[in-house]
């Protein structure tokens, strides 16, 4: 098929004006980059790159040594630092450092894995699957995937083989990991210096975490030969100074249509940022009543917090008229491109309006769907118990259940349902789930009355149908009174929105692939990826112009050393050596996402210029669409974790290995 040169020149000018793109080792654009940016970058260069990097944690982290030595972010190893923790040593929040191998101590359950090849499978596997394809196409696929993985696995039997869905099934490749099991710690930072200013500064930036980890991989019992590392930059950072961040991105969704854009600003994502905005303020009454209510409520506190931010980025995103617009724009070039192909024409263009009609129709039962199915009873621990039993999905292991966090939550979900019910809908049991009390007495008597947090009740009820059914375990029987609504709610939902939901992204997919080819990117898939971008000032959305990089003062600068913006006491001994104009975070226009924490970043030389950890608010729109405007990678700068390694920790072990020659502070 042939594309006008118009057309193509057109859409290629869509990626080509911005930082955009997590692109694929084998399919980075290096001539744009070179055109862009004057730099040529070499084959070499991805190669060290990519060795260099691993996946660890459900995140990334980079080889800054020869020995094995790991650079990723405190977050990722923070479950490790708890398992190691004990009464006498709380490493999570003291933090932890040995300047000896036999000091180090092993992370249980943390893997790292390597990209050391990548095979382009595509002929091996069925194609996509068209419209009305039955169950056995599908699982032919399915089939040819698990025997490529299984031949890949017995060829190369040290190695770990994962087959990769790229473009809706348009391409396929074979994934060839080398795989370390034996990870052991070497220094985090405290808590309060990893995650400083906690949840009020990680909504927006200008940040001042020291948001970094080092760990060590093994093999047979000794520090693994790590050929491939990154060498320590001490170079300054300028503004517009080029940067390679390489690391693992989770989900993106940019098939996703201007019309499912619309939806999700007016009417998905209000709507669950007003539920989990009653849940948050409910827990923070709650906490306030008793520090040990603070210390047991903190840990939900905080995630939901994290998942409010992360909503609320993407609901300021789309409200900013610009973003709909650009995608409405691209949408229609896509389109009109697939209605002058000869073998798609204007019927495959359809599923735009097809798309557009089915969220059209679903908007007005988006809040039942997630009352009812897609999210019920956030927080209780105990009502996921239940529906996944009633549902024949049982959960194994102990769990820490808190009564009285159970019984606020569940509070909060029964006056979810009695509201709903006092509005007309009729499809919620409201009477016979209260029986005539408040929803507080109504959650009281359900959770006291449950002993789902006891894994031996669970399997018990798990492996007997008839117990389950005859169960008076207050969770069980509650939802086993939602689950009729539920069901007819969910199975609206797959009939009016899900299948066409499916179809339209793996459709889009492989028409964006046809036109743009391996000039385009793929959706991320949380495996590696290579981005680039520059360090870039900003407005931000509140009118602030924020510098590049922000600076160790920024760690005092707030009165009273308290709350959020507390430092440990070793820091405020060290105020006096710290040089505080250095660089102790910076921003970057890269490209990222969920999974791309703890990824190295790296400067034309292909040297470590810093670590990254979180992206700004303005970023989460990225999901969508991306865009540079006010969107930026928030990374920690090696001159930062030099500076902190020196004069706060004097880990002078740590600093030979990094290749760094240890300064004269004031005080010497």
């Amino acid at each position: 098929m042939r594309w006008s040169a118009a057309f193509l020149l057109l859409a290629m000018a869509a990626s080509s004006t911005a930082d955009e793109g997590m692109w694929l080792f084998d399919r980075f654009p290096r001539d744009s980059v070179n055109q862009k940016y004057g730099f040529a970058v070499a084959p070499e260069f991805l190669e060290n790159l990519r060795l260099a990097s691993a996946r660890i944690g459900g995140a990334t982290g980079a080889f800054v040594s020869p020995t094995g030595l790991l650079l990723t972010n405190q977050h990722v190893v923070a479950a490790c630092l708890v398992k190691l923790s004990s009464n006498t040593h709380d490493y999570l929040r003291d933090g932890f450092y040995t300047d000896s191998p036999a000091g180090e101590l092993r992370c249980p359950d943390l893997d790292a894995k390597v990209l050391l090849a990548v095979e382009d499978i595509t002929s091996q596997v069925p194609p996509p699957l068209k419209k009305g394809a039955g169950a056995k196409a599908e699982q032919q696929r399915h089939a040819a995937i698990a025997n490529i993985e299984s031949e890949c696995a017995a060829a190369h039997t040290s190695e770990v083989c994962e087959v990769v869905n790229l473009f809706s099934g348009s391409r396929y490749d074979l994934y060839r990991y080398k795989r370390y099991t034996d990870i052991r710690l070497v220094f985090a930072p405290e808590q309060q210096l990893a995650f400083f200013g906690h949840e009020r500064d990680s909504i927006t930036y200008l940040r001042y975490g020291l948001d970094v980890a080092f760990a060590r991989v093994y093999e047979g019992g000794k520090p693994a030969a790590t050929t491939h590392f990154l060498k320590w930059s001490n170079a300054a950072l300028n503004e517009g100074d080029l940067v390679f961040a390489s690391g693992n991105p989770r989900t993106t969704v940019r098939e996703t249509t201007a019309a499912q854009l619309t939806f999700y600003r007016d009417t998905a994502l209000p709507l669950e940022l007003a539920r989990l905005a009653k849940r948050i303020a409910a827990l923070n009454e709650f906490a306030a009543k008793s520090d040990e209510n603070r210390r047991v409520a903190e840990p939900q506190r905080v995630s939901f917090l994290e998942t409010y931010k992360s909503l609320a980025g993407k609901l300021i995103g789309l409200r900013d008229d610009r973003l709909v617009s650009r995608k409405t724009i691209f949408d229609g070039k896509i389109r009109r491109a697939v209605e002058a192909d000869a073998k798609l024409g204007t019927e495959a263009a359809k599923v735009w309006d097809q798309v557009a009609a089915a969220y059209k129709s679903w908007a007005p039962h988006e809040k039942l769907y997630q009352v009812l199915e897609s999210d019920p009873a956030p927080g209780s621990t105990l009502f996921r118990i239940a529906r996944d039993l009633v549902r024949g999905q049982a959960l194994t292991g102990s769990l820490d259940v808190d009564e009285s966090l159970e019984i606020v939550f569940l509070t909060q979900y029964l006056e979810e349902l009695k509201t709903l019910g006092d509005h007309g809908e009729k499809d919620i049991p409201v009477k016979a789930i209260l029986a005539g009390r408040t929803p507080q007495a109504a959650a009281e008597a359900y959770v006291r009355s449950s002993r789902l947090s006891n894994p031996g009740m669970r399997r018990r009820l798990a492996s007997n149908p008839d117990a389950l059914a005859n169960s008076e375990d207050g969770m069980i029987h509650l939802a086993q009174l939602l689950e009729s609504a539920a069901g007819r709610i969910r199975k609206k939902h797959e009939e009016v929105v899900g299948n066409v939901e499916a179809t339209a992204a793996s459709q889009i997919a492989q028409y964006r692939y046809r036109i743009f080819g391996d000039a385009e990117y793929p959706d991320a898939t949380g495996t590696p990826r290579v981005e680039f971008g520059v360090l870039k000032s900003y407005t931000d959305r509140a009118g602030v112009s924020e510098p590049f990089a922000a600076t160790f003062s920024g760690l005092y600068y707030r009165r009273n050393n308290q709350g959020p913006y507390e430092v440990p006491q070793r820091w405020i001994d060290a105020r006096p050596v710290l040089n505080n104009v250095t660089p102790l975070d910076f921003v970057s226009t890269c490209d990222i996402g969920g999974g791309d924490a703890g990824s190295p970043t790296v400067n034309r030389a292909g040297e470590l210029v810093g670590v990254l950890f979180d992206g700004n608010l303005e970023s989460l729109p990225n999901t969508y669409l991306y865009t540079d405007d006010q969107a930026r990678a928030v990374h920690v700068s090696t001159l930062g974790i030099v500076e902190a390694l020196e004069k706060v920790y004097r880990a002078d072990a740590l600093l030979k290995e990094l290749g760094v020659q240890r300064g004269s502070s004031p005080d010497e």
